[in-house]
């Protein structure tokens, strides 16, 4: 019941259990990385084939404690900035049962469970999908399936252990008969982005398919495509919200 706005929800994350294994886990990595380089510097000095011998050098020549105090104070912040990537990257699922919000470096978007037809987990994305089989949501996570799917059920979602359209899927070559117009130079654009690891790129991309009804999937650096069927007599998700995401 829905009582002055409030609805039974369901929180799904890493929990305390993440976070204290990145703000512990990673400082503690980098503090022995520091104390392993500082005590291996005299025979790194040695090789001539290791890379940044003139920085080696400069740590071998240095006095102790100093240097072993040094290297480790750096693996320490080191691993402080990884564990703050970490923990802005995390991704936070909220299920009710009208919809979910999927929050991320303090950012949040809404999806409707009116819009949304299937959800399920595909290669490390969780994946909204509406009735046409466009793509409501695509975002990367490492959560476990199993608690996805027990709040996504809860609350009367329609949950899919696997991509129910993935036989669709067909390998994009250039020129490829078929593709909607302007999709072969979309998919050119974003191959190059992909081969550059321009992530802001390819997810914009992958926006611009979906505008004119193309789906996409990776494998490595190989691209797979299918396109959007709509209902009958329903208009595409681009139609319902002009320059959607």
């Amino acid at each position: 019941m829905d009582v002055a706005g409030y609805r039974p929800r369901t929180v799904v994350s890493g929990g305390p259990l993440e976070l204290a294994v990145m703000w512990g886990g990673f400082p503690l990595l980098g503090a022995g990385a520091g104390w392993l380089l500082a005590a291996a510097t005299g025979w790194l000095a040695g090789l001539s084939w290791v890379p940044f011998q003139d920085f080696i050098e400069l740590l071998d020549r240095l006095p102790e404690p100093q240097a072993t105090i040094g290297t480790i104070t750096v693996g320490v912040l080191g691993g402080l900035v990884v564990a703050g990537i970490g923990t802005a990257e995390r991704l936070i699922v909220t299920v009710d049962a009208a919809q979910v919000r999927l929050r991320r470096s303090g950012t949040g978007r809404d999806v409707a469970r009116a819009e949304t037809r299937v959800v399920f987990v595909d290669d490390g994305h969780l994946v909204l999908l509406d009735a046409d089989g466009a793509e409501l949501a695509r975002e990367p996570t490492d959560l476990p399936s199993a608690p996805l799917a027990a709040a996504f059920r809860a609350h009367g979602w329609g949950w899919a252990d696997g991509d129910p359209h993935r036989s669709a899927y067909r390998l994009w070559v250039p020129d490829l008969p078929g593709l909607p117009a302007g999709a072969d130079a979309l998919l050119r654009a974003r191959e190059r982005a992909l081969g550059r690891n321009r992530r802001d790129d390819v997810r914009e991309l992958r926006r611009e398919l979906g505008r004119i009804g193309v789906v996409v999937r990776d494998e490595g650096k190989r691209q797979y495509w299918r396109a959007v069927t709509p209902e009958a007599g329903r208009p595409t998700s681009a139609e319902r919200e002009p320059g959607g995401r």
